[in-house]
């Protein structure tokens, strides 16, 4: 678009010839997100109104209990330390940021639209929280999983409701920082003697208090988060419910049931079960399944590392090589081996979506050159040209290497599955591949001493759902840059949970951050993609929306682009 034809545009919203939503639409069509049409109009002086939540109660409480189920349990409530989504979910409760992302990738005004006048424990929230936010999350010693978002900035305050960001350099996606599930504000009277290397040390890691709609109760890690309704929220009339509890574990067909068939809980998160089971469940009629568009990903990752070998103190060392999937073959065969038509067909039905990219969301992101094959005569043929010939076991060897390896997943029907599928796959292949499952909320806990965590990534391979919390590929794709390596130093609470690192894709990324021309940027997010998958180590499996399970007379604000509790005071029962 010329610029000519831009303040056109502009000039036309100004004299309300054209409304504001009109605007974004067109600015959408060009290639821009959201929230950059309504930076452009902000920055020519031109307001953008606030989303409108649907609520239907006209005063805070009386709705009673509100039961939500998380089968993967909530094992701490400091959000900059929320390696999981459960855990972020979980500190969503009682945090908020200063705005978060619609069901349409729309930026929504939060704490950024009204300032609440008293957190439960009598100090107010002001500017120097969010100042205090930014220094402890950018601190390397905190070792905080946001420092991505927070480390390349300054943050000024201006008054005690005001405060200014600078970035040191051009920044295309600038709705990241204080936005989100990244984005939670802590209060710094609470935190700042715990800032750093004592940042585990703190009471409040356990304890919070915040600006949310509900205020602490109780906490049992990997059980319950007790709450109960916050007299002073800032929003008038809300939250409805007077009682919130969180209940954890059990597994993803249990909580299903529990709201779809019993009715006994209101809302069950993340609901990857069998399609088929599903639409059973909704045919007692007591709860629906919701699905939302996201960039989810459940993808399979081959180890870069050698997880057998310690280096200085440390398994799984960016100092070393895979002894197989270092070859590109092996990799490549193992690719050729998943069935993701008929992991889509037969397990995920609506809720997954099989595919060859890791970035499928939104659609000007995904590429249209990758595809996906399952060939197993071909895997063979791969296999024999590298020189893996196959033993009287019928497993292929090379150099004294066989082709065994453990490939490991959460405990969960529809990846166990999976996992079968393609063991069953790889065998005709002549791979003999060990299954391993481990408890959910193991699996995903942010315990730094626990081996079986999936960020400490002591296997051969690994199976999981990454969640794209924001409309945009910025902090989704930095989960493989060489500077997000989880490692023991920042305690395995990087992103790059793999260890594949490419000095180009670095390159790539890092101009990506600064283009400002839509359609550039789109291209370098669409190759890095390309790179990744093209690489083999990391193997999508299929895209999945966002599936919950309400009740019938629940109404819930749900958006594919931040966390499900993102309007938690929005939400209200039928009666």
């Amino acid at each position: 678009m010329k610029e000519r034809d831009l303040r056109n545009l502009i000039a036309d919203v100004k004299t309300d010839r054209l409304s504001r939503r009109a605007f974004v639409q067109r600015m959408i069509a060009v290639g821009l997100t959201a929230p950059m049409a309504g930076m452009m109009l902000s920055q020519s002086g031109v307001a953008m109104a606030a989303t409108a939540i649907p609520y239907k109660p006209t005063k805070a409480g009386g709705g009673g209990p509100l039961k939500l189920l998380y089968w993967q349990a909530v094992t701490l409530l400091n959000p900059h330390f929320a390696i999981g989504t459960k855990d972020q979910e979980g500190s969503r409760i009682f945090y908020e940021p200063l705005a978060g992302w619609d069901g349409d990738g729309n930026l929504v005004p939060v704490l950024a639209a009204e300032i609440p006048s008293k957190d439960n424990d009598g100090m107010p929230f002001t500017a120097d929280d969010v100042v205090f936010t930014w220094e402890y999350a950018r601190t390397p010693a905190t070792a905080a999983v946001t420092i991505a978002s927070y480390k390349d900035i300054k943050v000024e305050k201006i008054d005690d409701f005001t405060v200014r960001v600078f970035f040191a350099k051009p920044t295309a996606f600038w709705a990241d920082a204080f936005v989100g599930a990244y984005g939670m504000i802590i209060p710094k009277h609470l935190f700042a003697d715990y800032i750093g290397g004592k940042s585990r040390d703190a009471p409040t890691n356990l304890k919070p208090v915040g600006t949310g709609p509900y205020l602490f109760v109780g906490f049992k890690p990997g059980d319950v988060v007790l709450a109960k309704l916050n007299p002073d929220y800032h929003v008038p009339n809300r939250p409805y419910f007077d009682t919130l509890e969180v209940r954890g574990g059990g597994d993803a067909v249990s909580a299903a049931r529990a709201v779809l068939q019993t009715g006994e809980y209101d809302y069950a998160w993340n609901m990857q079960v069998e399609d088929e089971i599903l639409l059973k469940l909704e045919s007692a009629g007591k709860g629906r399944v919701s699905i939302v568009p996201t960039g989810n990903i459940e993808f399979a990752m081959l180890n870069v590392t050698d997880p057998a070998v310690e280096v200085d103190g440390e398994r799984a060392s960016a100092k070393t090589k895979h002894p197989l999937f270092s070859d590109h073959a092996v990799r490549q065969a193992i690719n050729l081996l998943i069935d993701r038509s008929s992991i889509e067909k037969f397990i995920y039905g609506r809720t997954g979506i099989a595919t060859a990219n890791f970035l499928n969301n939104p659609e000007r992101f995904r590429s249209k050159t990758t595809k996906f094959e399952f060939n197993i005569e071909k895997a063979n043929q791969v296999l024999e040209a590298a020189g893996w010939k196959k033993g009287a076991d019928g497993v292929r060897a090379k150099d004294g290497k066989s082709l065994k390896f453990v490939f490991q997943t959460s405990i969960n029907a529809p990846r166990q599955k999976t996992q079968a599928i393609v063991k069953q796959a790889c065998q005709k292949a002549g791979i003999d591949m060990e299954l391993k499952s481990v408890v959910g909320s193991v699996f995903f806990s942010s315990d730094t001493a626990n081996p079986d965590t999936f960020s400490h990534f002591y296997c051969d391979a690994q199976m999981y759902t990454t969640f794209m919390l924001q409309p945009d590929p910025q902090l989704f794709m930095n989960q493989f840059v060489s500077w997000q390596v989880a490692t023991k130093d920042n305690k395995w609470q990087a992103r790059n949970i793999s260890r594949w690192q490419n000095k180009e894709y670095d390159e790539i990324y890092r101009q990506a951050e600064q283009e400002l021309d839509a359609v550039k940027r789109a291209a370098m997010y669409i190759k890095l993609n390309d790179m990744v998958v093209g690489d083999n180590h990391i193997l999508p499996v299929v895209y999945r929306p966002r599936v919950t399970a309400l009740k019938s007379s629940m109404t819930a604000h749900l958006s594919g682009w931040d966390n499900d509790l993102w309007q938690l005071a929005s939400w209200y029962r039928e009666t």
